[in-house]
């Protein structure tokens, strides 16, 4: 009976192990493809806010409090939010496009998820805020951060603040 070398079954095992994770990654972090557009061209996707900033007033830290953002397209092409994220896990994003609800974003991106807004409508973005979570008491800031395909706009920062007794 013939004996395999060692060193030479485990060259093979750690190249099937790497070459599957590859495939596995691949797939995985597929998400929709983004379409790019530059600034000069007139023909693209165009984010008009409702506002970035929102104060929540005074709130107790068992309250939980929402506000919610109004994302427009106002361009010719098909707008693409991605990478939602938030400044802490007290604090999470939800977006809604036609009736269909994201899922819940927090401090860690989903880049698998991406949003399409059609030319002159709209998303709206819940941020909700949840201060038992992380218990702070004082004035508070957080933020929401999203990525668009408008060049102009590429990064997005939605803000709110809150006193929390």
């Amino acid at each position: 009976m013939r004996k395999f070398d060692p060193f030479i079954v485990g060259i093979i095992i750690s190249l099937v192990v790497i070459v599957l994770g590859g495939v596995v990654f691949a797939y995985k972090s597929g998400g929709k493809p983004i379409q790019t557009y530059t600034v000069e061209n007139p023909d693209r996707p165009k984010v008009e806010l409702s506002g970035d900033r929102v104060d929540l007033g005074e709130m107790k830290v068992s309250d939980v409090k929402t506000s919610d953002f109004m994302m427009k397209n106002v361009g010719t092409k098909l707008l693409q939010i991605n990478n939602i994220s938030t400044s802490c896990d007290c604090t999470f994003a939800q977006v809604t496009i036609d009736d269909k609800t994201s899922p819940r974003f927090t401090m860690h991106q989903n880049p698998e998820w991406t949003g399409e807004v059609e030319p002159g409508k709209e998303a709206k973005i819940t941020v909700i805020y949840e201060p038992a979570r992380m218990p702070v008491k004082g004035r508070v800031e957080r933020s929401v951060h999203i990525k668009t395909n408008d060049p102009q706009k590429p990064d997005i920062a939605l803000t709110i603040t809150a006193t929390v007794n």
